[in-house]
């Protein structure tokens, strides 16, 4: 009893904080999934005061991944004697023609794994057919990918490969800072990928463009904490790139899964739903680990493909549109039967509006 009037007493006073410092329309992005997931779950929304808005960006990794990627993923795993190897938000993701899904039941070798050490073993265990496992996932997954290429080629595998479409957050917030489309006032920062990064990779943002950052925990007080201390550096005219997630972020990051990083891949352009192309906002296997390049081995054409009909997706995961602004949400779009992966991904912000507002609302 104590601990929940504690808990109401602290939510009530950064409440009435928010109020103090959003004297003028402040705009704030959450750039994390899981942050979406938790301010819709908690119905944080309703606690805030009127000159706050509160707009989620491209925080899921699943949700981001073009197009042209997952179609070139779903021709890949149809090869006859493959092994497809992914997480399992990514079977659902509605390519051009089906999904991943759809080619397991139409007879594909296509397995939902864990972890990329599952994919790594499905290889060694069948050494007579080819493994591919499709990397996906910001700089939180990178390192664990970079670890089994490095395991893999200390053990000498010939039958593994990824096919490597993870991605960079920081050149996906330049891009956001640089848009004449969106004001932007402050971004809640990503919690896991900042667990890696550090805060170095942010600090351009308030030093170039004037933007507010905080990085902030997945419970809703540390959400309303984060926020609280975006419009205090609003209010006070003072942006940086504050730490609020001290119990899982360093400053410096997690040196050893970027050493990771940077031993087995370089930085690439890469394509994002809904933001088009970035400039080294992807990352790719180093020369020296090719071999393990599934693009390579299998001289695949990753093409750019156009949203599905009617689909949204972009426009939210830009902040331009609340999901249920999304014509087919609800409607045509439903998380037993997607059109996009918003709708798809656990962390998606059109499965998260559905599953904790809209249903409510109802």
């Amino acid at each position: 009893m104590q601990e929940k009037g504690t808990l109401r007493d602290k939510a009530e006073l950064l409440q009435r904080a928010l109020g103090f410092f959003a004297k003028e329309p402040m705009t704030f992005m959450e750039v994390c999934g899981t942050h979406t997931v938790a301010i819709y779950r908690s119905g944080l929304r309703s606690l805030l005061p009127k000159n706050i808005s509160l707009v989620s960006g491209p925080g899921c990794p699943v949700c981001v991944t073009d197009q042209g990627e997952v179609d070139a993923a779903i021709k890949l795993a149809e090869k006859k004697g493959l092994v497809f190897a992914t997480y399992g938000d990514m079977m659902r993701v509605p390519g051009t023609k089906g999904s991943l899904r759809n080619l397991r039941t139409q007879g594909a070798d296509v397995r939902v794994v864990r972890s990329c050490d599952e994919a790594l073993d499905l290889a060694l265990k069948n050494p007579t057919k080819e493994v591919v496992f499709l990397g996906v996932g910001f700089e939180t997954t990178a390192p664990s990918t970079a670890a089994i290429i490095l395991e893999a080629e200390e053990k000498k595998v010939r039958n593994f490969s990824v096919l490597c479409f993870h991605k960079l957050v920081p050149p996906a917030l330049r891009l956001l800072a640089e848009s004449g489309e969106l004001k932007v006032d402050g971004f809640l920062l990503p919690g896991h990928v900042s667990v890696v990064l550090g805060i170095m990779p942010y600090e351009f943002l308030p030093r170039d463009f004037k933007i507010s950052c905080a990085i902030a925990g997945f419970e809703p007080l540390d959400i309303m904490e984060g926020l609280v201390e975006l419009a205090r550096q609003v209010h006070d005219k003072d942006p940086k790139v504050s730490l609020l997630y001290a119990r899982a972020v360093r400053p410096e990051g997690n040196t050893r899964a970027k050493k990771f990083i940077r031993q087995v891949f370089d930085e690439a352009d890469a394509r994002w739903r809904g933001l088009g192309k970035i400039k080294n906002s992807g990352l790719r296997l180093k020369p020296e680990f090719a071999r393990f390049d599934a693009i390579t081995r299998f001289d695949l054409d990753i093409k750019e493909v156009p949203l599905p009909s009617g689909c949204k997706c972009g426009e939210v995961l830009m902040g331009k549109l609340r999901p249920e602004e999304c014509p087919l949400f609800s409607i045509r779009c439903t998380p037993d039967d997607p059109v996009g992966p918003c709708m798809v991904s656990s962390e998606g912000n059109c499965a998260a509006c559905y599953k904790y507002s809209y249903k409510v609302m109802r």
